[in-house]
């Protein structure tokens, strides 16, 4: 396949668009009107912990039940376990006896895994009004390239590839919510990225988490206009988010956690400079509780200002070119669908009978 050439934002402007993504380090105590969401249902991938759980907590309160995809994590993370615990306590306490709140295995590095998650949630029949898209990692093991179970470069799967074949198992349920919301957690980062789709399973480190970021955000950008153009689902938002700089960890490579080695210079200073100038996870989840909740961030169908768009933190921000490209976002949808098979499996069907990609 020929890929898209490199397209890095001239030298120009990458001042211009950090100085954007550094909103998230003024240190400003964000606060968000509550949200009513009594009889909603919201699934969160890596939702036990970091900025995830902290959404689920907020979601909680305000009276949601919450079905956190998980998998079975490392010890320096919360058990999901203890987050259903925490969440069903926080909607007891804010008068919420009703909610229900589970978690089910869902592992990212495994797309069978996704599937799994996807049919159990369809089976049970539920709408569903939120998907938050958000577990991630932000290094390959010990920094080298690392291949899933499925073939794929472990970051492009677990930050890009599986949350795509989760939207697009779980469209069906989102369709039959009055406001669906689907929120991504793609990231500044994508201003480091680079759009060569060849590097997507041969790239590891770094570069790769900000190739997939960018991926990400275009690849939603082109969904939000295939939604747009289909009267079944042109009800449905989605959007990309940057949580801002988090204290939670992600930049910890996933051997050294595991084994309690030294972390290298590098990785010492990300975590440094995330440790100084980040924020909490709290803070750091109110990107995706706006965007799943704030009227503005619904289609314009629904009385808002229209989805496909890129938020850092709370504040609208322009993402990377690519995004508004044509021909990138044709790319990355067909790119895409022959990695997951999506056309033979029927998930884009719906699209097929009602508009073209463009």
């Amino acid at each position: 396949m020929a890929a898209a050439k490199n397209a890095r934002l001239p030298n120009a402007s990458v001042p211009w668009r950090l100085w954007q993504a550094a909103r998230g380090l003024e240190g400003s105590h964000i606060t968000l009107p509550d949200a009513d969401l009594r009889g909603k249902w919201i699934v969160i991938t890596g939702g036990n912990n970091g900025i995830g759980r902290e959404a689920a907590l907020q979601f909680a309160s305000w009276g949601a039940s919450i079905v956190l995809g998980c998998r079975q994590p490392p010890p320096h993370e919360k058990h999901p376990d203890i987050t259903v615990a925490d969440c069903i306590a926080a909607a007891q306490a804010a008068g919420h006896e009703s909610s229900k709140i589970e978690w089910w295995s869902c592992d990212m590095t495994d797309l069978s895994s996704v599937e799994t998650f996807a049919k159990r949630w369809l089976s049970t029949g539920r709408t569903l009004d939120i998907l938050a898209n958000n577990a991630g990692i932000g290094r390959t093991p010990r920094g080298k390239l690392t291949k899933t179970k499925d073939g794929f470069e472990i970051v492009h799967q677990v930050n890009f590839l599986a949350h795509v074949y989760l939207t697009m198992n779980l469209l069906p349920s989102l369709a039959l919510a009055e406001d669906p919301r689907i929120v991504c957690t793609t990231s500044c980062m994508q201003y480091f990225g680079t759009f060569n789709l060849s590097n997507a399973n041969t790239t590891a480190g770094p570069s790769s988490y900000s190739h997939n970021k960018l991926y990400f955000q275009t690849w939603l950008t082109e969904l939000q206009s295939q939604l747009s153009s289909t009267h079944t689902m042109n009800h449905v938002t989605i959007n990309g988010i940057h949580p801002g700089f988090v204290k939670t960890g992600i930049w910890i490579p996933p051997h050294v956690a595991a084994e309690a080695k030294s972390l290298n210079p590098l990785d010492r200073l990300l975590n440094m400079l995330v440790g100084v100038f980040g924020v909490d996870p709290q803070q750091g989840s109110l990107a995706i509780v706006r965007a799943a909740t704030a009227k503005e961030c619904a289609t314009t169908k629904m009385g808002g200002e229209g989805g496909g768009r890129y938020f850092n933190r709370i504040w609208p921000a322009e993402p990377m070119p690519q995004t508004t490209s044509p021909a990138c976002r044709q790319l990355i949808w067909d790119f895409v669908d022959r990695e997951l098979h999506l056309k033979e499996k029927g998930l884009l069907d719906v699209f097929d009978s009602e508009c073209s990609i463009g």
